[in-house]
């Protein structure tokens, strides 16, 4: 018997589903469709409407609705799957993207005209009709569903692949986000606007350019820019410069992004630095010297460390680490 259960008070915006379907005939019944839509809605369709051979079919989907965008983070856990779309009243008019975060997503078109595989780290952009079978083992995918006007000219009939941390992608991401963050706060106009953006920055990954300078996508940038920078904080590298090129936007571009984050990006590095620091200070085992602190994140040398670390939390790091029942080692 299937089982799907919506998220318990789920606003509106919001859509939450897991299902366990056991698959004995290839289909799942009529039955598990028509409690889909009613919990889900066709926001996304149900996975799939056909499947080769029996097994249990198992997935999880959280996502959101932007007016006639559609976000959403899926997890199959099962062993392997083999199908079909064969039902076109899901948003035939619409672009999909699929960005593969575990797994591989094998994609053939019919008469094996075109075959693709999308392992983790890639994604694929395409329509979202009834024309492809795939194979998949257990997975997850975050999956963005877009109208195709504006963005079925940049697709052109065959599928965009590339990789999940090219420059475009990173600020697309770093949108789904921030919509993931704030959209229980969002206006009716703010959610018009994120919405907009999202197709704006969608736009950029199928051009495989981004117009870094519209004012609407300098959230996005800003935010790209921090989760870039905090996967960076040991990197002598790191840089205003070095984060400008990896999201290639000038850096004039990339600092009038910031100031609505009212910090430049020099400012930030640092700050999450010494954020970084002040957490190793008080970890229980394994704790590094001033010394190693200060090489670890680019400072300097320990005195440059020590000046910074005071100016930010009000004492040194040996006296930060002592209040909270730690000892640091010079």
């Amino acid at each position: 018997m299937a089982d799907i259960e919506s998220g318990p008070g789920a606003p509106p915006r919001r859509f939450s589903a897991g299902l366990t379907n056991p698959i004995t005939t290839g289909k799942p019944d009529t039955s598990l469709r028509r409690r889909w839509d009613v919990q889900v809605g066709k926001a996304v369709p149900l996975p799939p409407a056909e499947l080769a051979g029996a097994g249990d079919f198992r997935v999880s989907i959280h996502g959101t609705r932007l007016h006639d965008a559609f976000i959403a983070n899926i997890t199959y856990n099962s062993p392997h799957i083999d199908g079909t779309w064969v039902d076109s009243r899901y948003f035939p008019d619409m672009i999909a993207i699929d960005v593969v975060r575990r797994g591989t997503w094998h994609f053939t078109r019919p008469r094996g005209r075109d075959r693709f595989a999308v392992p983790a780290g890639q994604f694929i952009a395409r329509y979202n009709n009834s024309s492809w079978q795939f194979a998949v083992a257990s997975h997850t995918t975050q999956k963005l569903m877009l109208p195709v006007a504006h963005l079925g000219p940049l697709i052109r009939k065959r599928p965009v692949l590339g990789p999940s941390e090219s420059a475009e992608m990173r600020l697309l991401l770093a949108h789904v986000r921030m919509i993931d963050d704030t959209l229980d706060d969002l206006s009716p106009a703010g959610v018009h606007t994120a919405r907009n953006a999202l197709v704006e920055l969608t736009m950029g990954v199928l051009a495989q350019k981004t117009d870094g300078a519209e004012p609407l996508l300098a959230p996005a940038l800003a935010q790209a820019a921090q989760d870039l920078a905090n996967t960076h904080l040991t990197d002598p590298e790191l840089s205003p410069a070095m984060l400008a090129r990896e999201l290639n936007v000038s850096m004039r571009t990339l600092q009038r992004a910031f100031a609505v984050t009212n910090e430049s990006v020099t400012a930030y590095i640092r700050r999450q630095r010494l954020e970084q620091a002040r957490h190793a200070l008080i970890t229980p085992h394994g704790r590094p010297s001033i010394s190693e602190l200060a090489a670890h994140f680019q400072f300097a040398d320990s005195s440059h460390f020590i000046r910074t670390f005071k100016e930010f939390y009000g004492q040194t790091p040996a006296q930060y680490a002592r209040s909270h029942g730690r000892t640091a080692t010079p």
